[in-house]
């Protein structure tokens, strides 16, 4: 029987090394996509030669906490378990904080912060109450040092981190662990895709002098889900080749 691992925000860059390893793993992945983006993830489940053994869609709205609880219960009936929680799901609204609007802090702290409430809140119990299960949650190197112009992601990925200490403190009578890792910059599509100069001065302020790739990070959190890191509770795996030492 195959352990199924529920993924936030899985067809991002990140995201998607991240489901890629542990359908290597063996997982059944559980890949969450936002509301009308059907289309798109249907598109990202083919590019990726998944099939319904591996992988299944699901539709749902992290930043909606009673879509999310009604959601998440009916399908821990469907599918009896969910043994991993990876909450991947983030986005950006970059500003400096005098002109940030309410509306770019709210959608960032909504969909990187409350988002642990909203989908790990139902799941949590189950794991506890099973006694096994691991969440890793996906944070940042601008969570643990800041970032000029990220007030908002910067607070929301620093909250995850004290989110998943508070929650291993919980979880860990239980058997159920939670952990961090937090990547530095990595090239993702997204990122690989900013202006060259811009590109090459970041890689010129981080020691090794490149970016990470997505499957580093994913095997950093299939390292924590796995047998070795049975033993590691509310810790930061900080993986960004030395940009910041803490």
């Amino acid at each position: 029987m195959k352990k199924i691992a529920l993924i936030t925000g899985a067809k991002g860059g990140i995201g998607s090394a991240i489901s890629s390893q542990l359908v290597k793993d063996g997982y059944r992945v559980i890949a969450t996509h936002s509301a009308g983006s059907q289309e798109s993830a249907q598109e990202w489940f083919d590019a990726n030669n998944f099939n319904t053994d591996q992988v299944r869609l699901f539709e749902l709205d992290v930043k909606d906490t009673d879509q999310c609880s009604e959601r998440l219960c009916g399908l821990l009936e469907e599918e009896g378990t969910i043994d991993v929680v990876i909450n991947n799901a983030g986005i950006t609204r970059d500003g400096t904080f005098k002109k940030m609007s309410a509306s770019d802090w709210k959608e960032v702290i909504d969909t990187n912060l409350n988002s642990l409430f909203n989908i790990t809140q139902p799941l949590f119990g189950h794991m506890c109450e099973k006694g096994a299960g691991r969440i890793v949650n996906i944070s940042s190197v601008n969570g643990l040092k800041g970032q000029f112009g990220q007030t908002n992601y910067s607070a929301a990925k620093a909250g995850m981190i004290g989110f998943s200490k508070a929650l291993a403190a919980e979880g860990a009578k239980s058997g159920v662990t939670v952990n961090v890792v937090a990547p530095g910059y990595t090239a993702t599509p997204m990122v690989s895709a900013m202006n060259t100069e811009v590109l090459e001065s970041i890689k010129a302020q981080i020691p090794m002098k490149r970016l990470a790739t997505p499957e580093e990070i994913a095997m950093s959190v299939s390292y924590l889900l796995s047998d070795a890191g049975a033993y590691i509770t509310g810790e930061t795996l900080s993986v960004n080749g030395g940009l910041y030492m803490h």
